[in-house]
């Protein structure tokens, strides 16, 4: 006997039919129906027409179907049905959500604190370092971190993700029987023996063509609380993200970098015609969706640098004190980004801090306050 599932598939293999007409058809007949019924009616439904209708009657390739099943079965993919509990329910307010999604892992797609974070192929050591701390402290809070499986800032933030023992889920352009890039098989394999997951609406067989990584960023955003775009170009595809973020009604954070550095221009415009918040750390973020409360950070950071203020700083140092007030750690071009300072009066600020005793310089390039 056939399932509702082999229909479900089988309506969004129709040439012309996409998720948004399959949920216009879904609303006036049960899926078993819609091949069996004329055409003459489904072509009266808004949104659907002649050719919709005509390339439902036409469709006969029921075996891909039949393959598609055995494919699910043999490797243990669990196909999440639109109308499923365990369906990501964030996606349900999005008239462009997949009826079908195929899914590997333990991850829980419905946590109740996701973030995205998505960049540049071809980051910087900033973008990197940066990454890597925020997803450290976001791990902390019990969030889980979605991104594209991309190489780049993607890759580093699922890589982090399991250094901290936080789920994190990749979302593919592409169907599960393979990997993209192909040297992220082993990350994979991590992501899946970790507690995360693997998420596509693509088919087996699908390929990871160029129009497929859109559709692919749009549940990237759509099944997270936030998104996060570290490091991008103006015509980066973290930029389609952040579009689609923009659109979903989420709430969207930038890195801001260098004024001359490509890789954040698209971040900095973002920031600048006011379409992103600044990132400066996760508390941003927290505070921001309202997850943490900043009453006792504030007292605890007024406690930390009350002995700090007590010392006759310059104008300068004193910025610099400002800034890594804010943060638990910060990057030098970070600093050199929000302190509007030239490099030089940077260097012989940070000096004078370091040997005062102030300010502790880490790996990467990273400082914090002692």
């Amino acid at each position: 006997m056939l399932t509702p599932l082999f229909y479900h598939l089988a309506l969004l293999q129709v040439p012309l039919i996409g998720p948004v007409q399959a949920k216009l058809l879904l609303q006036h007949f049960a899926v078993e129906d819609i091949f069996k019924a004329k055409k003459t009616i489904i072509e009266k439904i808004e949104g659907i027409g002649d050719a919709r209708a005509e390339s439902i009657k036409q469709f006969t390739d029921f075996s891909r179907i039949e393959k598609e099943l055995k494919f699910i079965e043999k490797y243990k993919i669990t196909p999440l049905l639109y109308t499923n509990e365990n369906y990501p329910q964030r996606l349900l307010k999005f008239h462009d959500s997949p009826t079908v999604l195929y899914y590997k892992g333990d991850a829980d797609l419905n946590h109740q604190k996701n973030i995205a974070i998505v960049g540049s192929r071809s980051h910087s050591q900033y973008g990197r370092d940066v990454t890597e701390e925020l997803v450290k402290d976001l791990a902390g809070e019990n969030i889980h971190i979605i991104s594209g499986m991309a190489a780049g800032i993607d890759a580093i933030a699922h890589r982090s993700s399991i250094a901290h023992k936080a789920p994190t889920v990749g979302v593919l352009a592409h169907g599960l029987d393979r990997i993209y890039p192909t040297q992220h098989t082993a990350l994979a394999k991590e992501i899946l023996k970790t507690g995360g997951g693997l998420l596509t609406e693509f088919m087996s067989a699908s390929l990871p063509e160029r129009y497929n990584f859109p559709r692919r960023n749009r549940i990237v955003a759509g099944i997270s609380d936030a998104t996060v775009i570290i490091e991008t170009s103006e015509r980066g595809g973290s930029m389609i993200t952040a579009q689609l973020a923009m659109q979903y009604k989420k709430q969207l954070f930038a890195l801001p970098g260098k004024t001359t550095d490509i890789k954040s221009k698209g971040c900095n415009m973002l920031i600048q015609n006011g379409s992103a918040k600044l990132l400066q750390h996760a508390d941003d973020i927290l505070y921001s969706l309202g997850w943490k409360s900043n009453k006792n950070n504030t007292k605890q950071k007024a406690n930390a640098i009350q002995q700090p203020l007590m010392l006759e700083l310059t104008a300068d140092e004193k910025k610099i004190v400002d800034l890594l007030n804010n943060h638990n750690s910060i990057h030098i071009d970070e600093i050199t980004a929000l302190s509007t300072l030239s490099n030089s009066n940077i260097a012989a600020a940070m000096l004078s801090l370091e040997l005062q005793n102030i300010v502790l310089p880490l790996p990467g390039k990273m400082y914090k306050l002692v």
